[in-house]
Parts: structure tokens; sequence; C-alpha cells
């Protein structure tokens, strides 16, 4: 019988982390990559995920960075296929790069921004989870985790922003493509799991940036049963778990990263 040390060992397993070169990605390839695991993370910006997997490389942890930009299949396609060549297997795929192209709201909101985010979230994701599927499936075995959002199933309260002019709210755009996630991150569950294949989404809170408006992060807080926001390390015992066999028998969960704010 394995040890839960054991469980959560990941070494000789390679991982694909998108948007893996700033905030929570950062934090959840440093985890995976501090489990044992040879950690790709991509971005279309390069040269941000080179930097950044020089500095993990730096705390003797196994990184590289790599360009890809997740709304295009071939890019997608090519980044698995040097996982591949160089590593042999691939056993995880984080499909975290999304965000917001959020400057308009009803009734007067621009329909790129809508297409834009949809395209960046949901799209971005599925054809990541369809090219990991491809190479997951013969080998019957393998983990994909979807990055969602509490926006996902929440909407926003427009009062936590109100007098906050730096400081925009995501919107409709950014809750519809991030419900998308989590819906369909049951459907991929469903498809792959008789190949042995998890999918699971992670819906994170409020973990703002050292550049998000400190007046929006105080009412932030104040909203929070555990009366703080969350930081980016909040998310790497919950990448640990799913990513790893210690999570085996878990499929088609959205495991919510909150602090509390959704249950009141």
């Amino acid at each position: 019988m394995p040890t839960v040390l054991e469980m959560m060992d990941m070494t000789g397993r390679s991982a694909i982390v998108t948007g893996g070169g700033t905030h929570l990605g950062r934090a959840m390839s440093s985890a995976l990559a501090e489990m044992g695991a040879s950690v790709y993370i991509a971005s279309r910006r390069a040269e941000l995920c080179e930097e950044t997997a020089e500095e993990l490389r730096g705390l003797g942890l196994d990184v590289t960075g790599v360009g890809c930009d997740v709304t295009d299949e071939a890019q997608v396609d090519a980044l698995v296929d040097r996982v591949m060549s160089d590593r042999g297997r691939l056993d995880v795929m984080v499909a975290n790069s999304g965000g917001a192209f959020t400057n308009s709201y009803i009734p007067n909101a621009s329909i790129d921004e809508f297409r834009r985010t949809v395209d960046l979230n949901l799209t971005g994701t599925y054809i990541c989870a369809q090219s990991a599927a491809r190479t997951m499936i013969p080998e019957r075995r393998g983990s994909i985790v979807t990055l969602g959002s509490i926006h996902g199933f929440l909407t926003s309260d427009k009062r936590m922003y109100e007098g906050l002019p730096t400081f925009r709210r995501s919107g409709p755009p950014y809750q519809a493509a991030k419900g998308g996630i989590i819906n369909l991150t049951r459907g991929l569950a469903a498809e792959l799991g008789e190949y042995g294949i998890t999918v699971n989404c992670i819906s994170p809170g409020q973990i703002p940036k050292s550049t998000t408006d400190q007046g929006h992060v105080e009412r932030s807080r104040q909203a929070i049963p555990l009366q703080r926001t969350g930081t980016s390390d909040d998310l790497k015992g919950a990448i640990a778990l799913l990513a790893s066999p210690a999570g085996a028998w878990i499929t088609g969960h959205n495991l919510i990263v909150d602090g509390g704010w959704s249950i009141w």
C-alpha cells in the first residue's frame, strides 16, 4: 500500500502548464516541479516563460519555458509533440491560460471582447485538453486540470467595484467563459474516464496580483470568511492533489479554492 508521500511523488512524470509564466500558473508549475515532475510552462509570451523557468531552475527544479498560443491548434499540438519527444510521455496538462478583455459592458458591450474572452478561456482549454487526450488515451492514464473561477458559477457584485476607476470587473463574457469551462470539465471527464484519464477543474477565488487596486483587495478581504485574500501559493495543494496519483479517483470535480467566499 503506497504512502501519501509516495502517491504525491511525480518523479519521472512530465507536465504542461499553460499560462505558467506568472501568478497562478507560476505557482502551479513550481508545485508540480517540487513534486519531481518535468514541467513545461507555455504562453504567448515565450520570453517571460523562459525567464520564469530560469528562476525555477535556479531552485533546482526541472522547468522549461516554451512559446505557445493556446487558441492555435497547431501550436498546442507542437508543444505536446515536443514534450513527447523530450520525455516520452505526457502525464499532466494544466489548461491555465485565460483572462478577460473587458472594457465595455451591457448594453454597449463589444461583441469582439466577448469572442476574444471566450476564445482564450473556453476554446483554448478545449484545444489543450484534446491535444493532451490524443497522447494520453493510448497510455490509458493522465490528468487534465482546467482553470475555472468563482465567477464561473457566481456573478460579480457591481457594488464591490464602485469608486475604483483603475480596476475593471471581468463582466458577463468572463463569467460565461469560466462557467463553460466548469461544465466542459464534466463533459471531458465523462468522455475520457474509460481511458483512465481524470479531468478536474480548480476554481480560484480572490487571488490578487501585486498590481491589483488595494481598495478592491480590502473589500474582498472583508467579504471572505477566512478574512484574507488568497495568494498564488494557495493553489499548490489543489494542483498537487488533482495532478498526482493521490487524486486518481477524483474526476469531473470543480474544486473551489476561495477562502469561503462562495459559502454565503
